[in-house]
């Protein structure tokens, strides 16, 4: 190859990868103001609530334009949306490690139960998952925005059946209601003028309800 061919090469490739960096780059900006608002977002929700809560707050926090916010979320809702849907994401890297601490299905199943009324306790997340989202998303977006967990539960029962330690029966019924039982339960805890107590007695409760569908 001549010198101007190494020459030319060069100039190429000298070109060449200040544009791949600068995509790179583009992508890292973008992630970091999105996870900057969702972290913004998630800190006035949890402390304001929703209703509360304005884009030019969050947007200050993040210490951004209130264009930005717009850039890359529709409005307050798509943005509750990610905080919520981050919510879950936590909770379900929290729940498989409290399951794989158990080696037994159905036991590991119930320490799931109480670990997930227990992360409910948090002030946040009651804000943002149990008092504020079925009005900010609505059923079908909070059931939506859930289904991971649901999915999570389906799984444990479906093994709890398998290895016979509750009745043969479809997982997914169950999941529904058990999963009802829980959310409901922990939007009761959330509204309790005393918490501690009204999560022992959830607490109670709950282990009655799954000590009567182990099996002998």
């Amino acid at each position: 190859m001549s010198h101007d061919s190494h020459a030319w090469a060069g100039s190429r490739y000298r070109g060449f990868v200040p544009a791949r960096q600068a995509r790179r780059t583009q992508a890292e900006r973008t992630e970091a103001t999105t996870g900057a608002l969702v972290d913004a977002a998630r800190e006035l929700f949890a402390k304001d609530g929703y209703a509360a809560t304005s884009l030019d707050a969050v947007a200050a926090k993040a210490r951004v334009t209130k264009g930005a916010v717009y850039h890359h979320f529709q409005g307050k809702q798509q943005l509750f949306e990610a905080v919520f849907a981050r919510e879950v994401e936590r909770l379900c890297a929290v729940l498989p490690a409290v399951y794989a601490s158990k080696s037994d299905p159905w036991n590991a199943f119930e320490a799931c139960c109480r670990a997930f009324l227990e992360e409910c306790l948090e002030p946040g997340l009651q804000r943002i998952m149990l008092l504020d989202a079925l009005p900010a998303l609505g059923w079908d977006g909070v059931r939506r925005a859930e289904a991971p967990m649901m999915e999570l539960m389906e799984v444990a029962i479906a093994a709890a059946v398998q290895a016979g330690r509750i009745a043969p029966r479809p997982a997914g019924p169950l999941a529904v209601f058990l999963y009802g039982a829980l959310c409901e339960t922990s939007m009761s805890v959330a509204r309790a003028g005393n918490q501690k107590i009204a999560h022992r007695a959830a607490l109670t409760e709950l282990n009655h309800v799954l000590e009567g569908l182990r099996l002998r």
